[in-house]
């Protein structure tokens, strides 16, 4: 079978680290949108998608997000596959109708998430496990229907509903990327300098667990994709997707 096609949504306001990223994390080939400029996909004829994360909350409702909301909402009643990282997270649960809001706090750094769901999406990885962190947004209720997949003590770390994925981790982040957001950040030189003395080549190896969301997501959408046998995607219900 051909590479699976996966168009990435990219809302990191030009950040290289996240082309970088993605394209180091997503074994496919992968058509890149700068979302912040409005850019998004002509055509829904992609076996999956991906939305990064974004220095921007979904609530601004700025111009950009727009188009992006729109495109993502018609490639979900058209069966397309999702995956949303942090902003993309948030973005895809507000789109399925759910709530996103500041929970009044500032999560940054490597922190213990646990599982609360059974999900492929996590497959492989610990009942508890290690991922960088960096938000201060919140899933506080999830769209209706959907299946709340981890957490921990700040907020919603992953959630599903039917063929749509959302994490709130960065599995993505390499130290390099981490150190140069958490310079970009409003932190007292106390915090930044706790943050950055967690950045370390101990804890990047003991997260890398994480990135396994990445290919089981792909796992999830090649299977989907090859029980479609190449039929254009119409609308779904749940009794059409498959166990994930």
């Amino acid at each position: 079978m051909e590479r699976l096609r996966i168009a990435v949504l990219n809302a990191a306001h030009q950040d290289e680290n996240a082309t970088r990223n993605f394209r180091r994390e997503l074994d496919a080939s992968l058509a890149e949108f700068d979302a912040t400029e409005g850019e998004v996909p002509a055509d829904f004829d992609y076996d999956g998608a991906v939305v990064t994360g974004s220095r921007s909350s979904v609530y601004w409702a700025e111009a950009w997000m727009e188009p992006v909301e729109a495109w993502v909402s018609e490639a979900i009643d058209r069966g397309v596959p999702f995956l949303g990282i942090c902003w993309g997270h948030q973005l895809l649960a507000h789109v399925l109708g759910g709530t996103v809001e500041d929970m009044g706090a500032y999560e940054v750094g490597y922190s213990e998430i646990e599982r609360v769901g059974n999900s492929r999406l996590f497959d492989g990885i610990g009942e508890r496990f290690l991922a960088f962190t960096s938000h201060s947004d919140e899933v506080s209720e999830l769209p209706p229907g959907a299946e709340p997949l981890a957490e921990n003590d700040y907020s919603n770390h992953g959630f599903r509903k039917d063929r749509v994925f959302g994490v709130q981790f960065h599995p993505e982040y390499d130290t390099k990327t981490a150190r140069e957001l958490v310079h970009r950040k409003d932190l007292s030189e106390r915090r930044l300098a706790s943050v950055l003395e967690e950045i370390t080549e101990d804890n990047y190896r003991n997260a890398c667990e994480a990135k396994l969301v990445f290919d089981n997501f792909l796992e999830y959408v090649r299977e989907l994709s090859e029980r479609s046998d190449a039929e254009p995607a119409e609308p779904i219900d749940s009794s059409d997707v498959p166990t994930a």
